[in-house]
């Protein structure tokens, strides 16, 4: 099988990846080009899930099927989905095989995100649960509908990790969910993390966090990376040598650019390197965004749709003759969790060589809801159909 069109007229794009970043690319070229290319979208699984909606399934705010959005819901002009494996990717001719054949392309798009690998973190698939995988956050789920109270520790096992603020969250929401169930005098809950603060780059987030934590009693540990869980004697044991017993753990575990992207020659220390402007790799007519980049912003969602948003726009205006003009400036908008129906927004700037900078916003219930419309806004645009991101009698 080959991605090239019969009509040789329109150009080739190929994304790879349907996260944030490879729906964002899809729906953009969709919307502004139609029928002028030819897009091809691979991706692996069966469709694509928010981040935050592994934790409303962990804490039984919602099933997996309510939050699953499958990619066959995908129809757009000039875009076809590929549920399929990638086995290679050669950015030089920008052909990409995959198990049923092989892909050629005129503009190639990264969007692989970043693998996961619990099983590197010794013990932490006999002794613990990982949240970050699908599959890892609702068998954690079901461990936490089991507990019947003790020593919950929520640790990080490697950086860099998606979603800096999601261990701080799942904290909260845990002393929420011990809380409902009557069990949250009888329990202890820590955050083990490697990092000086839940949320470094906005100070403010990172104050309102620490009050949060001291108004329910978690314990934050800084400064402390979880290296390996020792099962029989249930302690977490940290790079410094500290031991943290615990009953249930849960942890954030490594990430790695996937093999097929490793071994392509696009990476650098592991991750591929792209101009933080336009998001282009080393390799003419191949771009990058989101997890799998070393672009120099966190591991988010909203940081690889805004990437995306770039690189449409560059493909748009090569494929109209016009000259490439937009480009990336490192915004981003994430929602965290504060527990009792309360949401905060963190609008942070990342601009190569400075500081991050930006606006904290304190949780509330206006913006639990507009962190709902932000759910339900992508799945009409990316999915076409109308979402909530929690079912109505949740």
């Amino acid at each position: 099988m080959s991605a090239a069109h019969t009509s040789g007229a329109r150009p080739r794009i190929v994304v790879l990846g349907a996260g944030f970043g490879g729906l964002e690319v899809t729906a953009l070229l969709a919307e502004r080009l139609g029928e002028q290319v030819d897009v091809t979208l691979v991706d692996r699984r069966e469709g694509f899930t928010f981040g935050f909606s592994k934790l409303d399934v962990m804490f039984g705010r919602a099933s997996p099927a309510h939050v699953l959005h499958p990619y066959r819901d995908i129809v757009k002009p000039g875009v076809r989905v590929v549920r399929d494996e990638v086995r290679a990717i050669d950015p030089v001719r920008r052909r990409v095989t995959i198990d049923s054949g092989e892909l050629d392309a005129d503009i190639l798009v990264l969007a692989l995100g970043a693998n996961l690998h619990p099983e590197e973190t010794p013990g932490l698939l006999a002794g613990g649960y990982e949240f970050y995988t699908e599959p890892g956050a609702y068998a954690a789920g079901d461990a936490i509908a089991a507990f019947g109270g003790g020593r919950v520790v929520v640790g990080v096992t490697s950086t860099p990790f998606k979603c800096p603020p999601a261990p701080s969250e799942t904290v909260l929401l845990t002393h929420d969910y011990l809380v409902s169930r009557g069990i949250r005098d009888r329990s202890s809950i820590s955050l083990v993390m490697p990092l000086p603060s839940p949320v470094p780059p906005s100070p403010d987030a990172s104050r309102a966090l620490l009050t949060a934590f001291a108004e329910r009693g978690i314990e934050w540990r800084p400064g402390c990376l979880v290296q390996a869980l020792d099962p029989d004697r249930r302690v977490a044991v940290c790079a410094d040598g500290t031991q943290i017993p615990y009953d249930l753990f849960l942890g954030v575990p490594t990430h790695r650019a996937p093999a097929v992207v490793l071994e392509s020659g696009l990476t650098v220390d592991g991750w591929v390197p792209v101009d933080p402007l336009t998001l282009q790799t080393r390799f003419p007519g191949v771009y990058a965004v989101g997890d799998v980049t070393s672009v120099g912003t966190p591991k988010a969602g909203v940081f690889a749709e805004r990437q995306a948003m770039v690189v449409a726009e560059r493909i748009i205006a090569s494929v109209q003759h016009a000259v490439p003009s937009a480009e990336y400036d490192g915004q981003g908008t994430c929602y965290v969790e504060f527990g009792a129906e309360q949401v905060a927004r963190v609008d942070v700037t990342f601009r190569s060589g400075q500081s991050p900078s930006g606006m904290f916003e304190s949780p509330s219930a206006e913006l639990a809801a507009d962190k709902a419309e932000f759910g339900a806004s992508r799945a009409r645009r990316w999915f076409g159909r109308e979402w909530s991101p929690l079912p109505p009698n949740a």
